[in-house]
């Protein structure tokens, strides 16, 4: 299957807001995209838009699901949660990490705040974050291109080395094609059958193996079990609830925030989460290992739109460039946008920056379904050996880039971008 590149930097912390910053942990990461309009055209399966500003998108990592570093002011074992969180971020080439005493989630410092890396993402989940496999450094690709994600690339990424370390569960949704599901329930299942011990395996619990005792919260923290389930039993519990027998109907009486819709894949049916969990007593325990059946992603709430907007990158498009006028370039090069809203845009604030990093204040109003052609001056200057154009809004977000190469460039004639 296909899946969008996006090329960006992994942030850890924000220098400016040091005890603010993100709290990344084993299986979500802080990403700042090169092109943010490019988040904007992704699916959204459960019809929630992607939750982007200006500092970036949290990532969360397809296919696995680590022990909770914090959950609801609570967490799973804290050194199985802390290995896969170091593990996540020493494989994305973060060096010298360290968190503060009473902020433990939050990253103190690091010999970097942010890294180069890149992500392969086929959409949004229900929390606006992107759903995808991350990878180190940059990619050769160009940005937004469609790349096949096979097995030997799926180990390659982040998520893969966690999961063949046995640092994480495997959680697959029905956003994981059949094949890479296939290929990645075979990593977990080696990486369980070697129980390393700087891994979850050997002490993993609450699974077909044997039922977990929970006493209460304080003892569910201290436990290694399958995420979702500890997500599951923490809200129970905080709801007074001492003992298991009630957790099957507690489930079944939120079939889309408690009881999750499955495929069972040994089955080759349709269930629930209540179908692949037994509780009773002190005890819980999931039945079927994690691998074996696809979780589905919660439903859009009715007339939420699952598609991108058509008009992906905004309400500005960048529809035309004249990079070599006749006569002199400098002063003379234009580009033109186009407002495809029906009322006008004030563009106080907004700006056009080429490739170099050049950028030319925009002002004035474009009224609706008009197009507006912008004379640069010397902060922006096109190159006629190719390019790229960037539209960026006042809040600083890239709402739409388009690129040309050296064989579209003529002296005296308008490149036209089809959209």
């Amino acid at each position: 299957m296909s899946y969008t590149l996006l090329r960006g930097t992994f942030v850890i912390r924000y220098p400016d807001l040091p005890r603010q910053g993100p709290e990344p942990d084993g299986d979500t990461v802080k990403f700042l995209p090169d092109s943010p309009a490019l988040v904007e055209g992704l699916p959204r399966r459960s019809g929630r838009p992607p939750n982007i500003n200006g500092r970036g998108i949290s990532v969360r990592l397809e296919a696995v699901d680590a022990l909770e570093t914090h959950f609801e002011e609570t967490h799973q074992e804290l050194a199985g949660a802390n290995a896969a969180r170091d593990e996540l971020l020493r494989l994305l080439g973060f060096t010298n990490v360290r968190f503060w005493d009473d902020l433990p989630n939050k990253v103190q410092s690091a010999d970097q705040d942010s890294l180069r890396g890149h992500v392969l993402t086929n959409g949004i989940d229900a929390n606006g974050r992107l759903i995808a496999f991350v990878y180190p450094g940059d990619h050769p690709g160009t940005d937004g291109a469609e790349v096949f994600l096979d097995g030997p690339l799926a180990d390659a990424s982040v998520n893969g080395a966690l999961l063949a370390s046995g640092l994480v569960y495997p959680a697959f949704y029905a956003t994981l094609p059949a094949e890479l599901r296939t290929h990645l329930a075979g990593v977990s299942q080696a990486a369980r059958e070697k129980a390393l011990p700087t891994g979850i395996w050997p002490r993993s619990t609450a699974d077909p193996n044997g039922a977990a005792v929970v006493a209460d919260l304080a003892a569910a923290e201290e436990l290694v079990m399958w995420p979702k389930l500890f997500r599951r039993i923490v809200p129970y519990l905080a709801a007074g609830f001492t003992s298991f027998d009630g957790f099957d109907a507690w489930l079944r009486a939120d079939p889309v925030n408690r009881d999750d819709e499955l495929f069972l894949l040994r089955k080759l049916e349709r269930g629930n989460l209540h179908d692949v969990v037994k509780g009773a007593g002190q005890q819980i325990q999931l039945t079927t290992w994690p691998e074996d059946f696809i979780i589905s992603p919660d439903p859009a709430p009715p007339g939420t739109p699952v598609k991108p907007p058509l008009i992906a990158a905004g309400d500005l498009l960048i529809v035309a460039a004249l990079p070599d006028p006749v006569g002199a370039d400098r002063g003379n090069e234009t580009v033109t946008v186009l407002n495809v809203t029906p009322g006008a845009i004030d563009l106080t604030g907004w700006a056009l920056s080429d490739a170099a990093g050049g950028r030319k204040p925009l002002s004035g109003t474009v009224e609706g379904g008009a197009a507006l052609r912008v004379v640069l001056d010397a902060k922006v200057q096109l190159g006629n050996r190719g390019d790229t154009i960037i539209l960026v809004d006042p809040g600083g977000t890239s709402i739409d880039q388009v690129t040309y190469k050296e064989d579209r460039v003529k002296a005296g004639r308008t490149i036209c971008f089809g959209r």
